[in-house]
């Protein structure tokens, strides 16, 4: 089953609420699993960029099928295999801490990108965010 506006929406305010307990502003983005954007919020204060950056963190982990920290080690060891793959995708990946592939029954069925605060505070958020999601059937 794929990820319903409802639920992306949910995925957005459960990584804000946990900005806020940890006192910063971030941007969240909600891709599925082909990387189409299905829902974006930027709390206010958040950094302008990083809306776009949320995105492309959110894109990278649902094409790449791996955690933003995963992406990052593959741009260092595989450096030309990551670019090549960079110019394949609709934006620019951003590889590193904050984005998470979302997986349900196995599958991929999208991802969380979320920026605007320190690497370990974007994954606490995304983190945060996927805690609200039922992730297997009942």
């Amino acid at each position: 089953m794929p990820i319903s506006l409802d639920d992306a929406n949910k995925l957005v305010a459960n990584a804000h609420a946990r900005a806020s307990e940890i006192g910063v502003n971030v941007s969240a983005a909600i891709v599925d699993e082909g990387g189409h954007l299905i829902a974006l919020g930027r709390m206010d204060g958040a950094p302008p960029l990083s809306p776009q950056i949320a995105e492309a963190k959110a894109v990278g982990a649902a094409m790449l099928l791996r955690d933003g920290g995963s992406l990052l080690e593959m741009s260092q060891d595989r450096p030309g295999f990551f670019s090549a793959v960079d110019r394949l995708v609709r934006m620019p990946l951003i590889p590193g801490p904050g984005s998470l592939p979302i997986i349900r029954d196995g599958m991929t069925i999208g991802a969380i990108g979320v920026s605007g605060a320190r690497p370990e505070q974007d994954l606490a958020c995304a983190v945060a965010g996927l805690a609200s999601l039922e992730l297997h059937d009942s």
